[in-house]
């Protein structure tokens, strides 16, 4: 299992499709995740720290948590299979749960939960990022700084 850390959301071009971007935290492979655009809204909210009037569904699922005094020790990336990416949430109590991989980074951002993937899953899908297309990474941040969670637009 590599240990993952959530770089940002961002709009594919020209599918206008968000994806996730994932790094490994001792690596230099990226993991780039297609999601929908209520749960890159989601992320975005949590990676800016944004707190709404209201408790959108992962704050109320960590409200549940803690109302039950569980919490999400891990999320983890199983696999991937015909271009969808598996996830399980791991609960304090040992019990996994099966769920789609943006929810799951989703709440590891409201909880502070770590995040891993199989060794499997970032060979097949995972993108090397040389050193000397660091300054490209450091742009594509610079970008995440500066949008919204409205820029993702809304789906009925």
């Amino acid at each position: 299992m590599k240990h993952m850390e959530v770089v940002g959301v961002r709009v594919e071009m020209p599918s206008n499709q968000p994806i996730v971007l994932l790094k490994e935290s001792d690596g230099e492979r990226y993991l780039p995740i297609w999601i929908g655009a209520v749960e890159a809204t989601a992320i975005a909210l949590a990676q800016q720290g944004v707190v709404p009037a209201r408790p959108l569904t992962h704050d109320l699922f960590r409200d549940v948590l803690d109302a039950l005094d569980a919490s999400l020790s891990t999320v983890n990336i199983t696999s991937l299979s015909d271009g969808i990416f598996y996830a399980d949430l791991v609960f304090s109590n040992g019990v996994e749960v099966s769920a789609r991989p943006s929810d799951s980074i989703a709440l590891a951002l409201r909880t502070g939960a770590p995040i891993y993937a199989h060794d499997d899953v970032v060979e097949e899908a995972g993108v090397p990022i040389p050193d000397e297309q660091e300054d490209e990474v450091e742009k594509f941040r610079e970008f995440l700084d500066q949008i919204t969670p409205e820029d993702f637009g809304r789906t009925t």
